[in-house]
């Protein structure tokens, strides 16, 4: 029983040759020339992909792995490459050509300039919460002082309030600090920046950075020396090389 084909990218001509690649369930790797685009893509062995992180890492290793090896000019990297949500399955060439690249060729063919020479990386910083507040009531000894009378005395609402907000207020201008000095070191390197929600308390800054391929020693030169300056206040971790989902966002290439 066919399910089709499972599209892992989109790559300008010409074409990478003699791919050799698995993807998901082991399939190869291939590639199908549609108009001006060449589609990454293996034949499908199920009817729905789920998103496990064997799958996930699966789909993200094939499309690393093209990226690594393309072709060098002058020292840059030229091929283009557009990754697809993971999940897409076509039925036929024919419908994807119909409803997907030629209504969107000319979207398509600026996202896929728009990444040419250029790769992903991306940082998360994290810190220790408690050792945060400690530290903040340390440099602030009014709001340490109001603090300590809540184990000592009763106080009101609107006083606790005061309090807490104060705390808050604190933290959050730290938070801030943090996230200025990041901005300011690493933006001015990067072609694009796209600041994602942290996925946890922990984290208080998610940024993703489209940089040019020969920009990243310098980058992470910049990471390192962020990190020294932090010490031990931050734990800091630096993706180096990804495929550029957060800067190929287009809606047509969903799973759902």
């Amino acid at each position: 029983m066919s399910y089709g084909f499972y599209i892992y990218g989109i790559l300008t001509l010409p074409a990478p040759q003699d791919l050799n690649l698995e993807g998901l369930d082991r399939q190869p790797v291939q590639i199908k020339i549609l108009d001006d685009f060449a589609v990454i893509y293996s034949e499908a062995q199920q009817e729905r992909y789920l998103a496990s992180r064997r799958n996930l890492l699966s789909h993200e290793k094939v499309l690393e792995e093209i990226m690594q090896a393309g072709d060098v000019y002058d020292g840059l990297r030229q091929r283009n490459l557009l990754p697809v949500q993971f999940g897409l399955l076509v039925a036929s060439w024919e419908t994807f050509t119909q409803q997907l690249i030629r209504p969107h060729q000319e979207e398509l063919t600026q996202l896929l300039a728009k990444l040419s020479g250029r790769r992903e990386v991306s940082v998360k910083v994290f810190w220790d919460t408690e050792a945060e507040i400690q530290a903040l009531l340390a440099e602030n000894p009014d709001i340490k002082t109001e603090r300590d009378k809540l184990a000592g005395q009763p106080l009101n609402m609107e006083q606790v309030i005061q309090i807490g907000q104060a705390i808050e207020q604190g933290m959050s201008d730290r938070k801030q600090g943090i996230i200025n000095l990041f901005q300011g070191t690493l933006n001015s390197i990067a072609i694009d920046v796209v600041e994602n929600n942290p996925q946890m308390d922990t984290m208080i800054y998610n940024a993703a950075y489209l940089i040019p391929w020969e920009a990243e020693s310098q980058f992470s030169e910049q990471v390192e020396a962020l990190d020294r300056q932090f010490e031990e206040r931050l734990r800091i971790r630096y993706n180096n090389f990804t495929a550029p989902f957060n800067f190929a966002r287009l809606r047509l290439f969903s799973s759902n």
